[in-house]
């Protein structure tokens, strides 16, 4: 249905010749204006003297219907652009759109593994493949999981420290102290304590890491490809999700679900959100919040699973 409203058709045509939309752009911004025009006929009022006011019930009306916080945006970003050449026409002397916003659009939580998942992912031996292959990729399942780095603060270690690892920003592995200095978001360094998992799995894979080069000396980086070169970023996030799918996992896991995982487990058995903010990395602790919803989904869960009274309560 085309909107009635001369001036909603003046503009769309302002739009389709002026701006050149996409004609599926011009059929969204037609649907959305149709539907204001809707609106205002609904409090019976003009559409070019609607007020902020109006603009206001009408969003409080779509966020109540269901309508997304991200959905709205987009709509109010077509009335918003529907006022403002109306303004420019003079036809009316201000935008009612112009100061409102839509609902924030609730954080979606981080995908973590349940622990039984975690654990047999880490435990995973994938017995027919190239051990160096092997190695390579369980130890950094280790340090993904184990540690909760980043795929780009794992990328970024070296195997041995030099003058040039600090300097070019990059991280390395003292298996001696147990930890791993990494070089993250910021430009900020911090250490994180390697397990004894961990550790064993490095040992394992530095015992490997150079014997395909035949004596060469590969790339400093402690993560090669088959090359010699320094595994990328996209390369960790293949063969992590190869792995989970050898390792019988349902889900495809990628990096930074492991790093969820790191934090939601640790929270869950310390309930130390400070120490969880520290390892983490995080330079604001609401940042780190997040992990406390997890945390009560979990509890939630089990209550629900196992208290005798749970199910009588949604009765």
């Amino acid at each position: 249905m085309t909107p009635a409203d001369p001036h909603v058709l003046r503009y769309l045509e302002h739009v389709r010749v002026e701006k050149r939309l996409a004609d599926r752009t011009l059929a969204l911004y037609t649907l959305d204006l149709e539907k204001l025009a809707q609106m205002a006929v609904g409090v019976n009022v003009p559409l070019l003297q609607l007020q902020t006011a109006h603009i206001r019930r009408f969003v409080a009306q779509m966020h109540g219907a269901g309508r997304s916080g991200r959905g709205i945006a987009l709509i109010l970003s077509g009335w918003r652009g529907f006022f403002t050449w109306a303004g420019r026409q003079g036809l009316i002397p201000h935008n009612p759109v112009q100061d409102v916003r839509a609902p924030k659009a609730p954080k979606p939580l981080p995908k973590a593994l349940p622990v039984d998942d975690a654990v047999r992912l880490a435990e995973f031996d994938n017995g027919g493949a190239d051990p160096w292959l092997e190695a390579r990729d369980a130890a950094m399942v280790e340090l993904l999981y184990g540690c909760g780095l980043r795929v780009g603060e794992l990328a970024g270690l070296d195997a041995i420290p030099n003058a040039d690892t600090q300097r070019l920003g990059r991280g390395w592995v003292d298996l001696a102290g147990g930890e791993a200095h990494v070089f993250g978001k910021g430009s900020k360094r911090r250490s994180v304590p390697v397990g004894r998992a961990a550790t064993e799995a490095l040992q394992a894979w530095l015992a490997l890491r150079a014997t395909p080069f035949g004596g060469a000396e590969p790339d400093v980086a402690l993560f090669l490809g088959q090359r010699g070169t320094r595994l990328s970023p996209q390369a960790i996030w293949q063969r992590l999700r190869q792995r989970s799918q050898l390792a019988g996992l349902t889900t495809p896991v990628h990096p930074h679900m492991l790093r969820h995982s790191f934090a939601s487990h640790l929270l869950q058995s310390s309930g130390d959100l400070r120490a969880v903010q520290e390892l983490l990395g995080h330079a604001n602790i609401t940042t780190t919040q997040v992990y406390t919803r997890l945390d009560f989904q979990h509890l939630a869960k089990v209550y629900d699973a196992a208290h005798p009274r749970a199910k009588l309560s949604k009765e």
